[in-house]
């Protein structure tokens, strides 16, 4: 089944105006690091316990575990522009609590309602990418947004930390707050309204044959594999970097680096896939296997240059799978559903962020280059279950 909005410039000879989907994925991943690096950072300030930390930084994740297919649904009912726009009110109303109240009991509230604001415009916000992008360029669109998403990752805890080295925590909460409101008017202006489509009757027999056919669960661990290794090194990598006797900013470094590699390299990847110089069933086994050597790597040989080469891997694995598997999501997915598809696949990528800290943090109570390789063999799990991705035909519009 085509959709017709998949391809608007095509009937109008326009490109689709989608820069304020892209500042929406900006705004959520840096929201999410930002906060969470600052707080993390100036936690005692705050009056914050070591227990009431982790489940400050728990509480965005676990919104958006349990939100983002209800607001992904709720998207296929009302068409994704209005989810997108409330998603960010919302986010922008909760960040203002923030600046009014500091006290760890709001700050808690703070970060579960941009968690529940997030959830709603970060799922939408891909199936409006989804809808809106020509057939034959999706692989295209998906990597600027998630290079844009990168971005925010990389620069969350960076500009975060010199606002509250000029300032304090209130004007980060600020600033998120202004950036969710415009960004919200920028998609009231410039994203084309985005009609819901006629459904058929869905039943749960109906949705558990969608969710475990292998065009959506192969996509889908693959995305997860890309998740978890990037929760794994961004809160375990310093962890190893200590115990190496590596400095912190060296460690930090790393890790910015690969946000910074990821974010440049989608967009590219994005390009061959939908020229076919990349086939997706490729690009989701190299990305993935990327991974697996990286976290290899650092488990066989712990030292700052395997490090340094571990960040840079695991940043082009999940530059070059994540475009990919998205777009493949996108193509395989009835119009009419790309929201609960969209909800439920960033559902199984949270699953991963919690899951990969959590499988190198266990098994590395042991020694922590025992816990890299452990994720390292779980990733090469995932490489030999993107062989199975079944092939289609990712040009149609080539092809005619």
């Amino acid at each position: 089944m085509t959709d017709p909005s998949s391809q608007p410039d095509r009937a109008t000879g326009r490109r689709p105006r989608l820069a304020p989907l892209y500042a929406a994925g900006f705004v959520t991943a840096f929201g999410a690091n930002g906060v969470a690096a600052v707080v993390g950072g100036t936690h005692q300030e705050l009056g914050l316990s070591l227990a009431w930390l982790g489940l400050f930084l728990a509480l965005y994740d676990v919104a958006e575990l349990i939100l983002k297919p209800v607001f992904g649904a709720l998207s296929d009912r009302i068409g994704p522009r209005p989810v997108i726009v409330g998603g960010l009110i919302a986010f922008g109303l909760a960040s203002l609590i923030g600046v009014f109240l500091t006290d760890p009991i709001w700050l808690a509230v703070t970060r579960l309602l941009q968690g529940a604001g997030a959830s709603a415009f970060s799922p939408s916000s891909s199936a409006a990418l989804a809808r809106l992008a020509p057939a034959d360029l999706k692989a295209t669109y998906f990597g600027r947004y998630g290079s844009w998403k990168g971005l925010g990752y990389a620069g969350g805890p960076l500009i975060g930390a010199g606002i509250v080295l000029v300032s304090d925590i209130r004007m980060l909460f600020v600033l998120l707050a202004a950036m969710s409101v415009v960004t919200a008017i920028a998609v009231l202006a410039a994203v084309e309204p985005i009609a819901p489509l006629p459904r058929q009757r869905s039943t749960l027999a109906t949705l558990v044959r969608a969710v475990t056919a292998r065009d959506f669960l192969i996509p889908v661990t693959v995305l997860s594999v890309g998740s978890a290794a990037v929760g794994a090194l961004v809160g375990m990598l310093p962890a190893l970097a200590t115990a190496l006797g590596i400095p912190l900013i060296a460690s930090v470094g790393a890790v910015t680096l690969l946000a910074i590699t990821s974010s440049l390299a989608q967009p590219v990847v994005g390009r061959w896939n939908d020229a076919g110089r990349l086939r997706t069933r490729t690009a989701s086994v190299t990305g993935a296997g990327a991974i697996a050597v990286a976290f290899l790597l650092v488990a066989a040989l712990p030292s700052a240059a395997t490090v340094l080469a571990a960040a840079l891997l695991t940043g082009a694995g999940v530059a070059v799978l994540t475009p990919v598997a998205f777009a493949h999501l996108a193509a395989t997915s009835p119009p009419e559903r790309l929201g609960r598809t969209m909800g439920t696949a960033e559902l199984g990528r949270e699953t991963g962020d919690a899951i990969g800290p959590l499988v190198v943090g266990t098994v590395g109570m042991i020694t922590l280059p025992l816990g890299f390789a452990a994720f390292g063999i779980l990733a090469a799990a995932g490489a030999l279950v993107a062989t199975r991705l079944p092939h289609r035909e990712e040009h149609p519009s080539r092809a005619s």
